[in-house]
């Protein structure tokens, strides 16, 4: 597939860096429509169907992973209120928003960026994947060891703890992986190489050899979650929620990603 970005994406997230205002944009919308937000709805499509060989488990999914280009500037000191770069992210399916391991990409004035997997897990999700790589380390270690995973985006990133979390002791023969924080794994480029015929190709080479580790590390969760659906009492017809009261007391929950 050739890239559906073009020099004018990039132009056009340049000038929105320069020009970070909402009247501004509103003039422009249509450009950003046309240069921007379009060709990231077609290389979404066309993801939609290539994820399945590989991440099925994944949404792609315009309304989910398509990034708003308005900022949440409430508990923000930059109250700048545009994105100045296009995303999306892909989730995996069944988890409410902002949870689990996905993929990742963006494209910004200044570089382009392709990988995926969990940049703020709570502190529950982080002790049951800690449990996992405490009992399944040797495949973490494959994953993040492989020839493909290295070739593609070299080493697992992240914060990590300056000691070891509490429970587990320094000869653990999981230690290094047990202190992250975070678990990224991706690759930057220049951002132009998002406007280059082989963009598509290398999105796909790269979410290939991160999704095995998206997956480890969204097995404990998928397990946790089914565990309680599964002891979850069945509600009977008293039980189902007003969905007028819910609409007057609508839940938010902002993206971990």
């Amino acid at each position: 597939m050739k890239s559906p970005f073009t020099a004018k994406t990039l132009s056009f997230l340049r000038s929105l860096k320069r020009n970070n205002d909402r009247e501004w944009f509103r003039i422009r919308k249509a450009q950003y429509e046309e240069h921007v937000r379009g060709p990231m709805v077609t290389l979404l499509d066309r993801l939609a169907v290539d994820l399945r060989s590989f991440a099925p488990e994944l949404v792609c999914e315009p309304r989910v992973s398509l990034y708003r280009i308005y900022r949440d500037t409430r508990f923000s000191a930059d109250k700048s209120p545009l994105k100045t770069h296009v995303a999306a992210h892909f989730p995996p399916r069944g988890f409410p928003r902002g949870e689990g391991a996905g993929l990742y990409f963006h494209v910004a004035p200044s570089e382009v960026w392709i990988g995926g997997g969990l940049y703020m897990p709570s502190s529950s999700d982080l002790r049951l994947i800690r449990e996992h790589i405490a009992a399944n380390h040797k495949g973490l270690s494959r994953i993040v060891n492989g020839a493909m995973f290295r070739q593609a985006v070299g080493t697992l990133d992240g914060e990590q703890l300056s000691t070891m979390p509490r429970g587990y002791l320094k000869v653990h023969p999981a230690a290094h992986y047990l202190r992250f924080k975070q678990f990224l794994a991706g690759r930057e480029f220049e951002a132009v190489f998002a406007t280059d015929d082989r963009f598509y190709s290398e999105l796909l080479n790269i979410f290939r050899a991160v999704a095995p580790l998206v997956r480890f590390l969204n097995a404990p969760l998928v397990e946790q979650r089914r565990g309680i659906m599964q002891a979850r009492p069945r509600r009977n017809h008293a039980d189902v929620p007003d969905p007028q009261q819910d609409a007057r007391h609508p839940r938010s929950k902002a993206s971990r990603w």
